[in-house]
């Protein structure tokens, strides 16, 4: 009994150690995790896009505060007016919709390497960071590429990754502006749906 206590104290303080560690290690972390997967995988991510879904899944996503990105990526003026079924509905059509689009990026991978930057200052006393970082390509400039994250609990979750000075979420929130005008959320939800289900 006391060594499964202490195997169970042993865990507990680990998972504590990971849950406070700093965002620039959690997305070192989960970057490394992604390009080892992709470099072992490189001949069928293009023809197997259900592949590079599954690691996104699994790698990426449990990471991501897929509620709070979707209520800014949908505006807080109809995430406001929306019934809890809306907003889960959208959040639902939003994280595939995500995945694709994300999965799309890392289909094209061929070997860049990316560097993350230290933060500046004590991320401790912080709930939201912005951590920096750059995609160095052999075939061209690097790319710069920012992520923004907040606390939740005791641990880092992203809500919105810029690139070259585009928001994500705010690339999301442009396209989806003219049909909420248009048809409101049932409109949207139902649009990307159907986006949904032909890009499978």
């Amino acid at each position: 009994m006391k060594k499964v206590i202490v195997i169970f104290i042993s865990l507990l303080l680990s998972t504590v150690v990971w849950a406070i560690s700093s965002p620039v290690d959690l997305l070192q972390n989960t970057s490394n995790q992604l390009i080892a997967n992709l470099q072992q995988n490189q001949a069928t991510l293009k023809t197997k896009p259900q592949f590079v879904y599954r690691i996104v899944n699994q790698i990426l996503l449990p990471h991501v505060d897929l509620v709070t990105m979707a209520s800014r990526a949908l505006g807080r003026e109809a995430w406001m007016r929306a019934s809890p079924a809306q907003r889960q509905a959208f959040t639902q059509q939003f994280s595939i919709l995500l995945i694709r689009t994300y999965s799309s990026a890392l289909a094209q991978y061929t070997d860049e390497k990316v560097r993350f930057l230290p933060l500046r200052g004590d991320f401790n006393g912080q709930t939201r960071v912005q951590v920096n970082s750059r995609i160095i390509r052999d075939s061209g400039p690097s790319i710069n590429v920012s992520y923004s994250l907040m606390r939740v609990g005791e641990q880092w979750k992203l809500y919105d990754f810029n690139v070259d000075g585009i928001s994500m979420v705010q690339s999301f929130r442009s396209q989806f502006m003219e049909e909420l005008q248009q048809t409101g959320i049932d409109g949207l939800i139902d649009k990307l749906a159907q986006h949904n289900a032909q890009n499978i």
